[in-house]
């Protein structure tokens, strides 16, 4: 077996489910599962229409790139959301079976271990997925920490520039998860000049970029950002998007990269062997899902409802704030977070995920202790019903 494999932790909602072993809920409370990210809004009826409509399309081997239809329509999208005009069709987009397999594939395909001990830097919490593909590529993880005292914000200054030197390769996330912060401007071009002094490419995770609260007010994306600071071409820098939150579809396994075709093209090839083609009926459902903005305006409707439902519960007795963007509540724990975890769900029959679950211990820090991520993901009522079940839990700590 492949020894890289030993280095592997386990995932977080496996440790959850090992913390909660043999802890029996309250039985006079339903249960409610706030620890995952799954969004629980319906799939839009058109979406699942032009999936059905199209199976016929099963009968066809589906190429890596697709039809030009999807890519085109991604396009489009990337025009009207960012302002940016100049994304080629046929070489700076590829449609991906979801970003969570994009995202691993890419240090397998940008990581070159001829070169000595490789780094991947990364956001800390974050998506494990970062994690998994630096170890599997070969390559040693570093950790950015997200700390409240920064705002949540990304600090470069934690490495030193030894470390920046060996990095081949850079995972960001923004809208964060969990903390739901925002990289600004400014944010990107420090992190461009780096990447223009050391030779590292950028993977922009920006899976939460549709959900934010004010409508005219849509987060900063990574290319948008290199467009405005006049990247041209995109140099280094690819950006990963899905309609997993954006259009309530993970199920779908739809989403696309984009940015410079001179890193996209090598990972074109490494996906051809990967296996990673878009089925057809897929393929037709996410062309009518990134052609339309309706129902994704409709979608941060409800989570705006929710949070203003939630927040309301809360008051002051819970020491919660909104997010920038993003479907996560990141709250600070009055007693460890796994204690709050596994007490919470004894006593009021609410799942939670411990923060330090999301994250790795470096330079004798765990920023993820004493925290826990709650996604608000449930419907409104359930929502709203665990916020007082929460806030009822937290009074009597």
């Amino acid at each position: 077996m492949n020894p890289s494999l030993n280095l592997l932790q386990p995932y977080a909602f496996e440790r959850l489910t090992e913390l909660l072993h043999g802890v029996e809920p309250n039985p006079a409370y339903s249960p409610i599962k706030l620890y995952i990210g799954e969004p629980k809004h319906p799939t839009p009826p058109f979406i699942r229409e032009a999936l059905t409509s199209s199976l016929d399309g099963l009968a066809i081997y589906p190429t890596t790139l697709g039809l030009p239809s999807l890519r085109n329509a991604i396009v489009g999208w990337i025009r009207g959301r960012y302002g940016i005009c100049d994304v080629d069709a046929t070489t700076q987009v590829i449609p991906v079976n979801g970003s969570r397999e994009a995202l691993f594939g890419i240090a397998q395909a940008v990581i070159d271990r001829s070169r000595p001990d490789p780094v991947v830097v990364m956001p800390n919490p974050f998506y494990q997925i970062y994690e998994g593909a630096a170890l599997l590529a070969g390559a040693r993880p570093e950790f950015l920490h997200s700390l409240p005292e920064k705002n949540y914000a990304l600090d470069i200054e934690q490495l030193p520039d030894a470390v920046w030197a060996k990095t081949q390769l850079v995972y960001v996330c923004s809208p964060g998860n969990p903390t739901g912060t925002v990289m600004t401007l400014a944010d990107w071009r420090r992190l461009f000049e780096l990447s223009d002094r050391y030779g590292f490419v950028i993977a922009s995770d920006e899976c939460y970029s549709e959900i934010y609260f004010e409508e005219g007010a849509a987060p900063l994306g990574g290319m948008q950002a290199a467009h405005q600071l006049g990247r041209q071409g995109y140099p280094r820098l690819i950006m990963f998007s899905s309609l997993s939150k954006r259009s309530n579809s993970p199920g779908l396994r739809s989403g696309f990269v984009a940015g410079d075709a001179a890193i996209l093209k090598p990972y074109h090839l490494y996906r051809t062997y990967q296996g990673g083609a878009m089925p057809p009926a897929n393929f037709a459902a996410s062309v009518v899902a990134w052609e339309d903005e309706k129902h994704v305006i409709e979608n941060r409707r409800l989570y705006r409802e929710k949070f203003d439902a939630v927040l309301d519960v809360f008051g002051s007795d819970v020491p919660a704030e909104r997010p920038e963007a993003a479907f996560y509540l990141w709250i600070r724990t009055p007693i460890p977070d796994t204690d709050f975890a596994r007490r919470l769900y004894a006593e009021y029959n609410v799942s939670v995920l411990p923060g330090s679950f999301m994250a790795r211990t470096a330079r004798g820090t765990n920023p993820g202790e004493n925290f826990v991520r709650i996604a608000l993901v449930a419907s409104t009522a359930e929502c709203v019903d665990a916020a007082t079940r929460i806030r009822e839990f937290w009074k009597g700590l």
